[in-house]
């Protein structure tokens, strides 16, 4: 069910009081209207500056006064709606949470409903079971073609130029995600500057994209440049990946095949779980997005279920895309032992359902230093398509990481180095460590104004005490959790073998 019908819907069962969090005030309101239109009813707009606005008989009413605002209501006869812009802020006092209580059993006998329109949810607890929240979803493609197609076909007709489909279409995709408003903003912005639009304006809807996502402090549009070669070794992990490359087109979808879910990297740090999170995006040809899980948690009463909420509805309008969580276990381990009043299990079953029914193509990549903390609920089948264990490389692994950063620092002089020799040299070395350990040999270089060559590579690897000494029972917890069948291993080769 859309939102209009939802509303609608809404409306005729006689919902009183009706709470739609949305920064689109103006679509949001255009809606509103259309559905009340269509009952018959009258729609009253009000905010604290002007008062009521809808009707010139009773323009001003309730100005600066939002008690008079709600009084305001009660005469006005059966079948109206009423819109109150940022009232969300007045619910805490005393008096207006007792007159909303008042009207909602009012209301419910006269066909007449209150919608408070406000940026994000904030409704106290007194007033939670008055209150029915609609969630109002971004524009979708559809309403952006509409959208895009009426402003190109009104400036470009000017100028003899036409787009064609497939640049309507790189315009729409680079849209989702964003509010009309800022689609047109970001599309005026374009033709001022050439007085039409271009295919090439894709990337100022890009750039307004990603100040968007900057701005909900939420997410982070992460640009990758990352290839799966870049990934030494994890031959099971990249062939898994590379099956899946083609399930986001349409072939799939004719196919009948479902949108790949997810993955849980599970491991030891500095392993490349991390990388190949930006690797998947990278030749999957899909934006990736960082979720800092900790940025969910604000410190005012439900403010982190409505920004769950809202990472939620990005993510799902910027699909497809990848979503990547860094570090999940640090989050959500010892759910059931936080002590803040239920925010993290309230945040957590909220992920976890949208994680079990979610249709869109959100590919989630999770990574885990610490599987033994996170609820067994996570790890669950359903949750994500497979969890991988990334263990430390092998030698014939190592090899491959030497290569991949070697070419990376001294593409032109890679076999200068002997790779075999510093593989066989370097056990218990995590690919982390192995890049440490060339970086420092390039200082060493540096400082004595020439090259740096492998003895200096094991000279700086001598110095670094790898993550399996430091961290050695860890380590070795980890890798009985993986021999025990709890996750599909990352490398072909056994990875507890040197």
């Amino acid at each position: 069910m859309n939102f209009e019908a939802d509303l609608n819907l809404t409306l005729r069962a006689r919902y009183p009081l009706i709470y739609i969090p949305s920064a689109e005030e103006e679509r949001v309101e255009a809606v509103i209207t259309n559905v009340a239109k269509s009952l018959g009813r009258s729609v009253f707009v009000w905010d604290f500056v002007d008062g009521y606005q809808s009707n010139p008989t009773d323009a001003g009413a309730g100005k600066r006064n939002p008690l008079q605002a709600l009084e305001f209501v009660d005469k006005i006869p059966k079948g109206a709606v009423f819109v109150l812009r940022d009232f969300d802020r007045f619910l805490d006092d005393v008096a207006i949470a007792r007159k909303l209580k008042n009207l909602a059993r009012k209301l419910k006998s006269e066909a007449q409903n209150i919608i408070v329109l406000a940026s994000q949810i904030n409704i106290p607890d007194s007033l939670s079971e008055f209150f029915s929240i609609l969630e109002f979803p971004l524009p979708n493609p559809s309403e952006l073609k509409i959208e895009i197609e009426q402003i190109a076909n009104s400036t470009n007709s000017a100028n003899d130029l036409q787009l064609n489909k497939q640049a309507i279409d790189d315009l729409v995709r680079a849209s989702q995600g964003l509010s009309l408003e800022r689609i047109r903003r970001v599309l005026a912005k374009a033709i001022a500057e050439n007085n039409c639009l271009r295919p090439e304006d894709v990337e100022l809807i890009l750039e307004e994209k990603r100040q968007s996502i900057r701005q909900t402090q939420i997410l982070e549009f992460y640009p990758s440049t990352t290839e799966i070669s870049d990934i030494g070794g994890l031959d099971n992990l990249k062939e898994w990946l590379l099956r899946r490359g083609g399930a986001f087109s349409d072939r799939a979808r004719k196919y009948g095949l479902p949108h790949p879910r997810g993955l849980l990297l599970a491991g030891i740090q500095g392993t490349g779980k991390s990388l190949t999170a930006k690797a998947i995006s990278h030749h999957w040809h899909l934006p990736l997005l960082r979720l800092d899980v900790g940025r969910l948690f604000a410190g005012l009463v439900g403010e982190s279920e409505s920004r769950t909420r809202q990472m939620i509805q990005l993510a799902e309008a910027l699909s497809p895309c990848v979503l990547w969580i860094d570090e999940i276990d640090k989050a959500f381990s010892g759910v059931e032992g936080r002590g803040d009043s239920g925010t993290t299990n309230r945040v957590f079953g909220t992920f976890l359902t949208w994680m079990a029914e979610k249709t869109s193509p959100v590919f989630v990549v999770a990574t885990a230093n610490n599987i033994r903390a996170l609820p067994p609920e996570l790890l669950r089948k359903g949750r994500f398509d497979e969890v991988f264990f990334v263990g430390l490389p092998n030698q014939e692994e190592r090899s491959q990481i030497f290569a991949v950063h070697l070419s990376k620092y001294r593409p032109h002089n890679t076999r200068a180095y002997d790779i075999d020799r510093l593989a066989y040299e370097t056990p218990d070395f995590s690919g982390a460590e192995i890049e440490q350990g060339i970086i420092e040999a390039m200082h060493i270089g540096f400082s004595q104004n020439r090259d740096f060559t492998t003895d200096d590579i094991l000279e700086a690897a001598s110095q670094i005490v790898p993550l399996a000494q430091t961290a050695q029972h860890e380590i070795q917890v980890l890798q009985e959790w993986a021999a025990s069948g709890k996750a599909r291993l990352a490398s072909r080769q056994n990875v507890f073998n040197k």
